[in-house]
């Protein structure tokens, strides 16, 4: 939750733009806070710091005894402009939406619910996501990024062959298609397929070796020489 919080009030971001270390009284005056709410942000920066989303360095003034906060490798994955942000993720993960539904975890072990999610909202995740446009958004961007940071490793001159001599590929529960527009741009000769729902590729633009097929995983995959689960 402290996560969440710095992320909604754009602490790293504000960090980052400053350039160098930046002291406490500088990052307070940049945020949106209450005057009275002032005395909290280094209690808020203390517990980030200690799980290393932010380090603290000493700043460059002979005039002055101070340190200033600095980003981490963790922190940069945060930054909004950052092509490989998890902050999709990582708001999804604590919206109310999937975190309420661990508030009914001892009940869930009581009934024959098959997740605790269908336990607190009546209907399976998917299902959900199908009519709650807010989780639906929320979620395939969540799938997005985390897909642009993965396809970068997998597609690496390292592990490109991975790739040599397939002639299709379906990309299962493959959302908007990301992955499989990254892996389609990369060999051309391959005919990509993104597999999801239909409410997650409804409207999607296809392309030469990439097309969406709407369906159910658990139903029917559609033939290909290899399926491709990026996440288990």
């Amino acid at each position: 939750m402290s996560l969440k919080c710095a992320i909604e009030l754009g602490i790293p971001d504000t960090i980052y733009n400053y350039g160098q270390p930046m002291p406490l009284s500088n990052l307070i005056d940049s945020l949106k806070i209450h005057p009275s709410k002032t005395s909290f942000i280094h209690r808020l920066m203390r517990i980030l710091i200690h799980s290393d989303f932010f380090a603290t360095e000493k700043v460059a003034d002979k005039y002055l005894e101070e340190v200033g906060y600095v980003l981490t490798d963790s922190s940069m994955l945060l930054l909004k402009d950052n092509p490989f942000s998890i902050r999709p993720f990582l708001l999804v993960t604590l919206d109310p939406i999937l975190t309420n539904p661990w508030h009914k975890l001892s009940t869930w072990f009581q009934d024959d619910n098959p997740t605790p999610f269908e336990t607190k909202h009546g209907i399976m995740f998917w299902k959900y996501a199908g009519h709650v446009p807010k989780l639906n958004e929320l979620f395939n961007d969540a799938m997005a990024n985390d897909a642009r940071l993965v396809s970068e490793l997998l597609l690496d001159e390292k592990c490109k062959g991975v790739f040599e001599g397939l002639e299709s590929l379906v990309d299962v529960g493959g959302g908007t298609g990301t992955f499989a527009k990254a892996i389609a741009k990369s060999f051309p000769q391959l005919e990509c397929t993104a597999l999801d729902l239909p409410h997650v590729i409804a409207g999607l633009e296809e392309s030469e070796n990439l097309k969406y097929v709407g369906g159910d995983m658990f139903d029917v995959i559609p033939p290909s020489d290899v399926i491709l689960l990026k996440v288990i």
